[in-house]
């Protein structure tokens, strides 16, 4: 059995593309010696999270997995709307950390004023509700969707394009200084997102690998 910590980062859709593209945006920090980082999928879960009911669905499975996972060292819920935060917090005395949470106090710690690219129109009104829980509405530079489903942002083609188009106009328009990608299955495209935009676009995981 292997020494090294590991981190379990679950996908709380049961689509398996997002879980291989968040598999695939995590290998640039698996190193030798370093944290074991397993990316795994929630079976219960609905294809896309894209609503609130979607949302609530998984908090209870979720606590259920991590609760039942004596291995590893912390955890990551790798969806924005960070389903089931709190109640896998509560379930574990192991850190819990959610992408929507760490992706934007990491943005803050790289510029002022933060963008987010959503999936769709109507997931925006639920982050704000977020934001506003947060306290952070005020260095919110602005919000725009691609008008596309988690399915779609997975693996469609176009998805880079689309994504840099949103980006030019938060970045252009709405003066946002770092971008924050407002789901899970945007992951490997974050990269060549933050060459073409030339700020900073931000992702939860590089934390945790600090976080020991």
């Amino acid at each position: 059995m292997s020494d090294r910590p590991r981190i379990r980062v679950i996908n709380p859709n049961s689509n398996e593309a997002v879980t291989r593209g968040i598999d695939d945006a995590v290998a640039p920090l698996r190193f030798v010696d370093g944290p074991e980082i397993v990316c795994a999928t929630l079976a219960e879960g609905p294809f896309g999270i894209e609503t609130q009911e979607h949302v609530e669905s998984v908090a209870l499975p979720l606590r259920r997995m991590v609760e039942a996972d004596n291995a590893s060292d912390a955890f990551v819920i790798a969806c924005y709307s960070d389903p089931g935060l709190h109640a896998c917090r509560e379930g574990t005395t192991r850190p819990v950390f959610g992408i929507a949470e760490c992706g934007v106090l990491t943005a803050l710690a790289r510029a002022e004023r933060f963008g987010v690219i959503a999936i769709l129109e109507r997931s925006i009104a639920r982050h704000m509700r977020y934001l506003r829980q947060m306290g952070l509405t005020d260095r919110l530079a602005g919000e725009r969707p691609l008008g596309m489903s988690v399915a779609e942002t997975a693996s469609g083609e176009g998805t880079l394009s689309r994504m840099i188009e949103v980006g030019r106009a938060l970045k252009d328009q709405d003066a946002a200084n770092a971008i924050v990608m407002g789901c899970a299955g945007m992951a490997r495209h974050r990269a060549p997102l933050e060459d073409a935009l030339g700020i900073p676009v931000t992702m939860a995981i590089g934390a945790v690998q600090l976080s020991r």
